[in-house]
């Protein structure tokens, strides 16, 4: 069955992507929540005049999202907290923290799309490697040094 998805879908698409799936889970699951509605002729029509509109706006977009993975590109972050004497976080670090460090900085980022290399937060104080996700394809690693709070 094809739907065409109305937000993104983890591991599925994108908004506004036509994509083939199981009819169950569209019935069941996509078209329930909101997430997609079924293709049929009129409505990729629609779509695809929708999506000629959008094209220019695309373009624009694309060009934010570069211009702010290269601002992140060059920042790091340093986020203080509290830490034992062996080197270990009390609790974690997790991508809040990271987000409201860049907000501190001047750069805006939505927290969802903050993830770290190998776990979903961090515990050990360090320089970790960060990934954002900035717009579809375009993403940013960053430096997240966490050190303790004096």
């Amino acid at each position: 069955m094809e739907i065409i998805l109305k937000q993104d879908v983890e591991k599925l698409g994108h908004k506004d992507d036509i994509v083939k799936v199981r009819n169950g889970y569209a019935t069941n699951y996509l078209i329930p929540k909101g997430m997609a509605v079924l293709a049929t002729p009129s409505a990729v029509k629609i779509h695809q005049e929708n999506m000629r509109q959008r094209a220019h706006k695309e373009t624009r977009i694309r060009e934010d999202a570069q211009a702010l993975a290269a601002k992140l590109a060059a920042c790091q972050v340093r986020i203080a907290t509290k830490v034992s004497s062996n080197g270990k976080v009390f609790g974690s670090v997790n991508n809040i923290q990271v987000a409201e460090a860049l907000a501190a900085q001047g750069i805006e980022v939505d927290r969802r799309n903050i993830t770290f290399t190998g776990a979903e937060s961090l515990k050990e104080v360090g320089v970790h490697e960060t990934v954002i996700k900035i717009y579809r394809d375009i993403i940013a690693t960053i430096q997240v040094e966490v050190v303790g709070e004096e």
